[in-house]
């Protein structure tokens, strides 16, 4: 269930798919809900039968899906291109997973409909929108499809290459990021900053490869060391929801 990819940076899918990036995160929002999040949690007793409304399909990236099943009295959720994760009972509407600090809770509309899941996790917290089985099955076949090619998401190699020069000048491009990501990046900003500084100029950026998840990977060479960059597909007004980095010899 990990979505969260802590390498030289963050990786995150930002919540919701089309919201607009927020001009202030907040640092220590974060690191307040992070050390919630890490609290031990209780089960409480509660119907299998109840899980039910819960069921089915959530978008929370452009390429990425929840699928939340029951198996008898077992819940489940995974994301694209990941495993089955258990989660067991806090609440009526909100559970939590013992493999990692993570929840999801569930939001309804007047009409008591379930309308979004919401992720809990890494101090984020990403609204996933209820979508149907249909659009679920064609946002992972496309996935699928773009994996058996091997082709980068339109769009991801000059968006990366913008936030590296970026970086490169000292600063970040809040503008594009989506929320999470924009609060992720503020709160590690003096650590990536002096990071990619001491690698030197920017000397090259080449396609790798679409992971499993659908994050698009690229090597990035720069004067004095070489790098494993990450991106997720952006969203329809050019968005990025997630991005990060890490070190290769």
């Amino acid at each position: 269930m990990k979505l969260v990819l802590i390498v030289g940076a963050i990786l995150l899918v930002a919540p919701p798919v089309f919201a607009q990036a927020d001009p202030n995160p907040s640092p220590t929002l974060n690191a307040e809900r992070r050390s919630e999040q890490a609290l031990p949690r209780n089960m409480v007793p509660f119907d299998p039968a109840r899980f039910d409304k819960y069921v089915g399909y959530y978008q929370l990236g452009p390429s990425t899906i929840f699928t939340v099943i029951r198996d008898g009295d077992h819940f489940f959720a995974r994301l694209t291109g990941q495993i089955n994760v258990e989660f067991f009972p806090e609440s009526e509407t909100k559970f939590f997973a013992t493999v990692v600090h993570e929840q999801i809770s569930f939001n309804t509309d007047g009409q008591g409909q379930v309308t979004e899941l919401v992720l809990h996790q890494n101090g984020a917290e990403q609204v996933a929108p209820r979508v149907d089985e249909s659009t679920a099955k064609n946002i992972e076949t496309s996935l699928a499809q773009r994996i058996k090619n091997n082709t980068p998401s339109p769009g991801t190699e000059a968006a990366l290459r913008h936030q590296i020069e970026e970086m490169e000048k000292g600063q970040r491009d809040y503008s594009v990021l989506m929320p999470a990501l924009a609060s992720a990046a503020k709160e590690q900003e003096p650590m990536i900053l002096s990071a990619i500084s001491s690698l030197g100029p920017l000397k090259s950026i080449t396609f790798r490869a679409v992971t499993p998840g659908g994050v698009d990977s690229y090597d990035v060479a720069f004067e004095r060391g070489s790098s494993e960059w990450f991106i997720t597909p952006l969203t329809p007004d050019g968005k990025i929801t997630g991005m990060g980095w890490r070190r290769v010899p």
